[in-house]
């Protein structure tokens, strides 16, 4: 069981029933003696995929869900359907895009991914903290933009758009931390 002072992005919760993953949190001091923390958190559904706001007090338990999780290779996307490999019973599992969130920006074909079951239902899949993703589209460089600290938009396979630093040019392969979308490094072939 999580403690609300443990959640930070990634931790799975469940709430009345239903399983959630954390997206995002934010910690309010009432101004009060003797008050309580509250603990903001934006949570994605994993059943719907939607996003939902809770509000906790500090040090409130929280039941975990029940979830299994089993290696999974990504295969395909087929519209908004993105298709997986289970990696030991070669099985073929089907998720709807919008189950997935954020991941969606990261699949690559043949990817090694982990993938979430609830009650025995495929829910979403945790991709890598880092991937390496291929710029299909970003502007060249211009001689004397040398200010340190300036990036442009790059465009990835995926379609996530990243900022990277000048010298970064298109068809590069590039490292990204999947947890806030940052540039980290250029791939060295």
């Amino acid at each position: 069981m999580p403690s609300t002072s443990e959640l930070k992005r990634g931790v799975r919760f469940e709430s009345e029933g239903i399983p959630f993953i954390t997206v995002d949190v934010s910690y309010q001091s009432p101004s009060a003696r003797g008050a309580t923390t509250l603990i903001k958190v934006k949570a994605r559904d994993l059943l719907t995929g939607n996003l939902k706001a809770f509000t906790f007090k500090a040090g409130e338990r929280l039941p975990d869900p029940d979830i299994e999780i089993n290696k999974s290779q990504f295969l395909y996307k087929d519209g908004d359907d993105y298709n997986f490999m289970d990696t030991e019973t070669f099985e073929q599992i089907m998720i709807p895009g919008e189950q997935l969130g954020d991941s969606t920006d990261y699949l690559t074909e043949n990817m090694e991914v982990k993938m979430m079951f609830y009650q025995g239902r495929p829910v979403s899949v945790e991709v890598p903290n880092v991937v390496e993703l291929k710029i299909v589209e970003t502007e060249p460089a211009v001689r004397g933009d040398t200010v340190t600290a300036v990036t442009k938009s790059a465009k990835m396979e995926t379609g996530l758009v990243v900022q990277v630093p000048l010298f970064v040019a298109q068809d590069e392969t590039i490292r990204v931390d999947t947890r806030d979308g940052r540039y980290i490094e250029r791939v060295k072939k």
